[in-house]
């Protein structure tokens, strides 16, 4: 096939496909002088990688599967990591940032930025970044802050150290269960099939764990570093009142 065919018959442009190429996602086509040709292994190729981008897996893990360095049981751990990403309901109402910005009267512009440094993490869908009524009420949250008098390049600032020190802590917690859970089930003489549930059942248990933990843990810090601050340096009717914040 020249690659005007495989495109027809991959329901897919030229340019998808030489896109492919340069991420090595598909291997080069045969040359015959000036003319390259693809065969059956191009489209088979190609239904795989469709297939894998429609489970909502990212190019660089589908690149690992197909390279094959990700194997069955992973397939089905990396699914279960997209499912719990996505995180929205049946029921959720997903929005464009367009749609954000009109909602929050925020400007797309500002939204946009908050997304490339990762304090706004959208949804990932088929037709672009998509947002729920939480990132709604986050983006509100962030206003009444700033409304009570907090400098938003300050606030900024703050958002991002929080994200810099999550995704440290985050990634050391991938990393535990990777050494202690996934390599030990991957070494194991498992049957592939029981090596993929527990996986998944290892990571649908302990990801709700976790987030309880973290969750009531930083609910409960700022509390009590504001009781620290107004033991400092507050009067008694503000150490009295964070007091009743806190019970």
């Amino acid at each position: 096939m020249r690659v005007e065919e495989l495109a027809v018959s991959a329901e897919v442009s030229v340019d998808t496909i030489r896109f492919y190429q340069k991420q090595g996602l598909l291997p080069p086509p045969e040359r015959d002088g000036r003319v390259a040709w693809y065969g059956d292994g191009h489209l088979a190729r190609m239904g795989r990688i469709h297939d894998l981008q429609r489970r909502g897996f990212s190019l660089a893990v589908i690149r690992r599967f197909l390279a094959g360095e990700l194997d069955p049981a992973d397939e089905h751990l990396a699914a279960a990591v997209v499912e719990a990403g996505d995180g929205a309901d049946p029921g959720d109402e997903l929005i464009d940032l367009d749609e954000l910005a009109a909602r929050t009267a925020v400007p797309a512009t500002l939204l946009e930025s908050l997304v490339r440094e990762g304090l706004l993490v959208p949804r990932r869908d088929p037709a672009g970044p998509r947002f729920t009524a939480a990132d709604v009420a986050t983006i509100s949250a962030g206003l009444r802050l700033v409304e009570a008098g907090l400098p938003l390049p300050e606030l900024l600032a703050l958002a991002r150290r929080h994200h810099a020190l999550t995704r440290e802590v985050a990634a050391h917690a991938v990393e535990l269960f990777d050494a202690h859970i996934r390599k030990p089930l991957r070494d194991s003489d498992l049957a592939e099939t029981e090596k993929a549930e527990r996986l998944v059942e290892a990571f649908r248990t302990l990801i709700p764990e976790v987030t309880a933990l973290v969750a009531n843990h930083f609910r409960r810090i700022p509390l009590e570093v504001a009781q620290e601050h107004l033991e400092a340096v507050g009067e008694p009717d503000e150490i009295e009142a964070a007091g009743v914040m806190r019970a």
